[in-house]
């Protein structure tokens, strides 16, 4: 079936049609919220809930747009509100999520599809490695410990507005060193 038949089905209530969204789009869903999440669970999750969501939705949406992009912006809405669930009480996590978000924003398109694999979250350990130490521990301080610009610029000796660039170069950095590790390792695979 093709996508436009799919959704006239779904929004009909027919269960074959919403199974076969499903069937055809979990992978990428949960991979691009398992790339994003420390915990494989809440990945699982947030999958369930975004085709809940779909379901909830359907007479909404438009169907002379694509599935899959609807799909993952209601991902990606679910991301920001898990962040503001679990902020207090899983400060770590948060900061990954909510840095996964930010490289996102900086990626081209066709970059998206490897950051949505756990390919991403494998290559960024090697990628932060690679920052210099106070990109490092700025990058440490804002995400994985929610400290503001300001505090992190009164550690670093630093002002504010310089700490602003430092964290936002990284970013370019990590993007870069991600973009190329996804993109190597694809063409590897295909020599």
């Amino acid at each position: 079936m093709h996508d436009l038949q799919l959704i006239e089905g779904v929004q009909r209530g027919e269960r074959a049609a919403f199974e076969v969204v499903i069937v055809r789009h979990q992978a990428a869903v949960y991979g691009y919220l398992r790339a994003r999440l420390l915990q494989h669970s809440d990945a699982e999750d947030l999958t369930q809930e975004v085709f809940l969501r779909f379901y909830l939705a359907r007479a909404r949406f438009d169907s002379s747009q694509l599935i899959r992009p609807w799909l993952l912006g209601i991902a990606r809405n679910l991301l920001k509100e898990h962040i503001r669930r679990n902020r207090r009480h899983r400060e770590k996590e948060v900061g990954w999520t909510q840095m996964c978000l930010e490289l996102e924003e900086t990626l081209p398109p066709e970059a998206l599809a490897c950051a949505a694999t756990d390919e991403a979250s494998d290559h960024l350990p090697v990628c932060l490695e690679g920052l210099g130490e106070s990109a490092k521990e700025a990058i440490q301080l804002h995400y994985a410990e929610n400290k503001r610009l300001a505090d992190i610029g009164e550690k670093l000796r630093r002002s504010e507005g310089a700490v602003k660039l430092l964290v936002f170069r990284a970013r370019q950095a990590l993007k870069r060193c991600l973009d190329f590790k996804t993109r190597g390792k694809s063409a590897d695979e295909t020599a």
